[in-house]
């Protein structure tokens, strides 16, 4: 009886002490506020980290005309450059531009046959582990239901909330939801200032953005419609991953600033991980992740970056008609050169104007999801080793507009991963009934630090049995299975025990 009054005593005590706990509990959550100095100690999320490779989809009006070499700057290159091929097709096949401007392809994008699930399952099966659609591009067309604008998905072409459909299908297959935004660029991508065309019409300044003059920095109006519509998605849509452009540098620190706290705020509000990632020097290091377009570090870095490029074989982003396509070899030979080198790959995919995805671009990406089913315990989860590999291409430059692209590996190229005890040592090219990795030989002028005493066991992924091996001083030699057991780019497990 004597501790049944003893607890009632104490009660309001008891309940006084957890209120106070909680308090300082939320007191202690990290708080953006908005300025630099707060704002550059973003870390990269745990699953971003694990998960390395994500899809993304560049799909809007630029599909409809779906021309090169890049679709999506069609629209700049047909109001200013008349002598231009964009100009020339344009003319041939909807007259002349005066009469028939981008606005006019609107009616066009139908996406009679979009189907927010299915592309979900298509990069899912691919291995993706994060994914989402380009919300707004140059051309100032929203692909979801903004009140910012009447020019909007929902509302036009389609008449379908684009990025609703496929947060609620991405997230359901329990990928992480990805929103890249253009829309910066908004402010000179058409030229307003031309009183010959459609875009200085103050009727459609909703799409080709506000009449200015042709160097004229953006005005308040603009930057605030810039920051709005991603509030928007924000709370709209609840996005992992902010994706921007070239562009930024256009935006105001303070405009950028707010944008970003303002992201990073309602991630800890809801207690989820979430990242922004930028091109060249848009943000100060540490603010987001940078972005390394069409391009990779040459070496391994102490810091963690990705890079987008497009599955097409070109760089034409949208839907190009008549664009050929990498080959899946190509594709996973440059996913593991970036995840041995501290990166993370996001791939574009351009969807046709109905909404259907190329055949030829389905099956790329069901052979990376086949290769990754077998492989992907090197690839997901895994952190670099003391060096990203060995072969000839090892050292190209690289980084965004190299104008290399993706690079086709020949010879044998050899790249690293770690993953608890084991050692993964990828194989990017067959090489027959051997293979020796230089690296580890104890003589090596890179010796990684590898003793012979610490080697446990050695398989090839998707083959499982153990193979036989040896440390001579040129390397660690390696006997491979007579069968493949894929089709291309081949794991070595080396599972590592303490050497002595």
């Amino acid at each position: 009886m004597r501790k049944i009054k003893l607890f009632w005593l104490l009660f309001p005590f008891t309940v006084m002490l957890y209120q106070e706990v909680m308090v300082a509990q939320k007191k202690e959550l990290p708080r953006s506020q908005s300025s630099w100095n707060s704002l550059s100690g973003m870390q990269t999320p745990k699953w971003l980290k694990e998960g390395k490779f994500g899809i993304y989809t560049h799909w809007g009006v630029y599909s409809v005309p779906a021309q090169g070499p890049n679709a999506t700057w069609y629209a700049n290159q047909l109001y200013t450059n008349p002598g231009g091929p964009e100009r020339k097709f344009h003319e041939a096949n909807y007259g002349t531009l005066e009469k028939f401007g981008y606005k006019d392809f609107i009616p066009m994008f139908t996406g009679e046959k979009f189907n927010a699930d299915e592309w979900a399952d298509l990069f899912k099966k691919a291995g993706a582990r994060f994914a989402g659609p380009v919300a707004e591009h140059h051309d100032g067309f929203s692909m979801w239901d903004t009140k910012y604008s009447e020019w909007n998905a929902a509302r036009m072409g389609p008449k379908r909330d684009i990025v609703g459909e496929l947060s609620v299908a991405i997230k359901k297959r329990d990928m992480k939801f990805v929103t890249a935004f253009h829309h910066a660029e908004n402010w000179f991508y058409f030229p307003t200032w031309d009183k010959r065309y459609d875009c200085s019409d103050q009727r459609y300044s909703g799409l080709y953005g506000p009449i200015h003059e042709k160097d004229a920095l953006p005005d308040k109006e603009f930057l605030d419609r810039w920051k709005g519509k991603i509030i928007e998605v924000i709370d709209k849509y609840d996005p992992d991953y902010l994706w921007f452009d070239f562009g930024l540098e256009l935006i105001t620190d303070s405009y950028k600033q707010d944008m970003l706290a303002y992201f990073y705020n309602n991630a800890v509000a809801h207690k989820k991980e979430v990242v922004v990632s930028y091109k060249f020097n848009n943000l100060p290091p540490g603010a987001g992740l940078l972005d390394l377009e069409l391009g990779q570090e040459p070496e391994l870095t102490p810091y963690d970056w990705i890079t987008d490029t497009s599955i097409d074989d070109g760089q034409g982003w949208g839907y190009v008609k008549g664009l050929g396509f990498k080959s899946a070899d190509n594709l996973i030979d440059n996913l593991v050169d970036r995840v041995s080198k501290n990166g993370y790959l996001l791939l574009n995919v351009g969807p046709k104007p109905d909404g259907t995805i190329p055949d030829e671009v389905k099956e790329m990406l069901l052979s990376m999801g086949k290769w990754l089913q077998v492989n992907g315990e090197a690839i997901y989860g895994t952190t670099c080793w003391n060096v990203a590999g060995e072969g000839p291409t090892h050292l190209e430059k690289s980084g965004a507009f190299n104008e290399r692209n993706d690079i086709s590996y020949t010879g044998q190229d050899i790249r690293f991963t770690v993953k608890d005890n084991n050692l993964y040592a990828i194989v990017l090219n067959w090489p027959g009934e051997n293979v020796l990795i230089k690296s580890l030989a104890s003589k090596s002028p890179v010796w990684s630090g590898l003793y012979p005493s610490e080697i446990a066991s050695v398989t090839m992924l998707g083959d499982g049995n153990e193979l036989k091996w040896g440390m001579t001083k040129e390397g660690l030699k390696i006997a491979t299975p007579e069968k493949r057991p894929c089709d291309f780019a081949y794991v070595l497990r080396i599972v590592r025990k303490r050497p002595y």
